[in-house]
């Protein structure tokens, strides 16, 4: 039985809860980082402790522990998406893969008059990279029209790609509105007619179980930190043939064979050619401890905990009269909602004074709130496996009397 009040155990913040405003934490912003379980702590403490090396070239037994060590969380993530460790290139995260693919890839093969697609809804992170490849290649950026409920349908993406689009970015999952996209499907559409897909996984790698293969995205970018992982580490799966064409987004030691005083270089093959300079080692580490943590906890029963919440917590505020909810039937464990009357951030510091973290604002997607939402900013509440009932509750007796919001700030 997938009980979340055991695996708190495992998060040294959820057995210490911290205070806010003098109560104990209630932690609801687990689409923006995740805590960190003790085995990934761990992981981290010992490389600083007693395994602190570099990668790469050293000549002496840390280093080459080093190397395994790296090598093994290659393989571990590897098995986690089903493709070969070649593959897997470790990155700053998912902000920092997402730009791998548009200036690795973008920058030499995209010219005036191609188009690169995205939608509305997608975050800053897989809209700004695109924009700016557009500013110096004079590709368009186009945009896939979003159904009325806000979601991506195979239907609008067929209508929307032209003979000049090379390749479609989006999120599995938004991280507003919390859709579980057709991404299978919206691959199928795009292959048919010869364009890439870049797959923005930052909302749903860490939730329901992504097969690479099976999907047969081109590319994917998701972050350490909010699947258990610490931060400051992520991948960009590719793959290989499409890794192998492309160039460095960022060069220096590590990710060249040679070079000469001639200008030319030569790189190494994926996936070091993409991991130049120092790794974020430690980090690297620590990913696969949460990997391995996430894979024994069983990713479908996560999925299926989230998505229980995600009905309970519709169905909590929902009885208070006084939440107006944007995304009442979307499936991942994502609430957008506002306190009736009551603008988002004057909302969610409400809920700090209660104890509870909520992220409000627009959260990274600028574009959704001026067409979709129409509303100038939102209150998320986001779940993980180890968020309760008890979590929701405290929620919906806060919205309940968020009316009361100016006490936050004066009492």
């Amino acid at each position: 039985m997938f009980d979340p009040k055991a695996i708190q155990n495992d998060f040294p913040m959820l057995r210490k809860r911290p205070l806010m405003q003098g109560h104990p934490l209630v932690w609801l912003d687990n689409a923006s980082t995740t805590f960190k379980p003790d085995c990934v702590i761990q992981a981290v403490v010992d490389y600083y402790e007693s395994e602190t090396s570099n990668s790469h070239r050293g000549d002496y037994d840390l280093c080459y522990q080093m190397d395994q060590g790296v090598l093994n969380a290659r393989i571990t993530i590897a098995k986690f998406l089903n493709c070969e460790p070649r593959e897997v290139v470790f990155t700053a995260g998912a902000t920092a893969s997402l730009n791998t693919v548009a200036y690795g890839y973008g920058l030499k093969y995209l010219k005036k008059g191609d188009e690169v697609l995205i939608t509305e809804a997608e975050h800053a992170s897989n809209v700004l990279p695109w924009f700016q490849l557009a500013k110096y290649t004079g590709c368009k950026v186009g945009f896939i029209p979003l159904s009325d409920d806000g979601r991506i349908t195979p239907e609008n993406l067929e209508k929307a790609i032209t003979p000049n689009t090379k390749l479609v970015s989006f999120a599995a999952i938004g991280n507003v509105l919390g859709y579980v996209e057709p991404t299978k499907e919206l691959v199928k559409v795009a292959h048919r007619h010869g364009v890439l897909v870049c797959l923005d996984g930052a909302q749903s790698v860490p939730h329901v179980k992504t097969d690479v293969k099976d999907l047969d995205v081109d590319f994917l970018a998701f972050s350490g930190h909010k699947m258990m992982g610490p931060t400051g580490i992520g991948v960009l799966y590719g793959k290989y043939d499409l890794l192998s064409q492309m160039d460095p987004f960022i060069s220096g030691g590590g990710n060249n064979d040679k070079f000469h005083m001639d200008c030319s270089v030569t790189f190494l093959p994926p996936p070091e050619r993409f991991e130049a300079g120092t790794q974020n080692l430690a980090g690297i580490l620590g990913f696969a401890k949460a990997v391995e943590y996430l894979e024994n906890l069983g990713l479908d029963a996560v999925s299926k905990h989230e998505t229980e919440l995600k009905k309970y917590a519709v169905e909590k505020l929902k009885s208070t009269g006084n939440a107006e909810i944007y995304n009442e039937d979307a499936e991942a464990g994502i609430l957008t909602f506002n306190i009736k009357g009551v603008f988002a951030q004057d909302g969610a510091t409400y809920l700090n004074s209660k104890g509870i973290a909520c992220r409000s604002g627009q959260h990274c997607a600028k574009l959704l709130n001026q067409t979709y939402l129409k509303t100038p900013a939102t209150i998320r509440a986001s779940f993980y496996a180890y968020t309760t009932e008890e979590d929701i509750d405290a929620l919906a007796e806060a919205v309940k009397n968020g009316g009361n919001y100016l006490d936050a700030y004066f009492i």
